[in-house]
């Protein structure tokens, strides 16, 4: 599995769900998404599949603290696709989290890889410190990415709570990937966010 490589998506799943419903399906894997986890609440579900021949990868959910709804992220409301919000979306320090659902079986060199391409910049030490966290997803498994004060970032794989990495900017790379100004799918930084003008009070 790549975690670069673009391909088209279609359906805002976020966009077909009614606000008061419980869960979020992403339309093409069929993995549902609770709509309120951990004091936070889902913007939006999509994604990930390779070129060609559109393989899916995983399934991927964006969750925003409610209070940062109502706080910093308030200004946002009816300019919810700006670059300013998705700015403060990657860098704001509330919590949010990033749930993977992998929906094939991957292997620890195509994570590690993917991570290389997508994040050239970032040194291949702290990369595969990072890489390495997410162990050998298999089919049905999650990775959850959690942002925790001050930027540090909380790895669960399969379950297993991983070292945390205190590094903000290094936080803010990763959330970047999905969310920032070229992400690894076009879509999928849309898709992700795609509940944020029903959610933001």
């Amino acid at each position: 599995m790549n975690l670069v490589t673009v391909a088209p998506i279609i359906l805002v799943a976020g966009l077909a769900v009614p606000l008061g419903a419980q869960e979020v399906k992403e339309p093409r894997t069929g993995v549902s998404f609770p709509v309120k986890q951990d004091g936070m609440t889902l913007l939006g579900v999509g994604v990930r599949t390779k070129t060609f021949l559109r393989v899916k990868g995983y399934a991927v959910a964006l969750y925003v603290s409610d209070a940062a709804l109502a706080g910093p992220l308030a200004v946002h409301r009816g300019r919810t696709g700006t670059p300013a919000f998705y700015r403060d979306l990657i860098w704001g320090d509330f919590p949010k989290l990033m749930v993977l659902h992998f929906v094939r079986d991957t292997t620890p060199g195509q994570i590690r890889d993917a991570f290389y391409e997508a994040l050239p910049s970032i040194d291949r030490g702290r990369l595969d410190l990072f890489s390495s966290h997410f162990g050998t997803p298999r089919n049905g498994q999650k990775v959850l990415l959690r942002w925790a004060p001050g930027g540090v970032l909380e790895t669960t794989s399969a379950g297993e709570v991983k070292p945390p990495i205190a590094d903000k900017t290094f936080a803010g790379a990763v959330f970047g990937i999905w969310l920032g100004e070229k992400p690894i799918q076009e879509d999928i930084k849309r898709d992700i966010v795609s509940r944020a003008p029903q959610v933001l009070p």
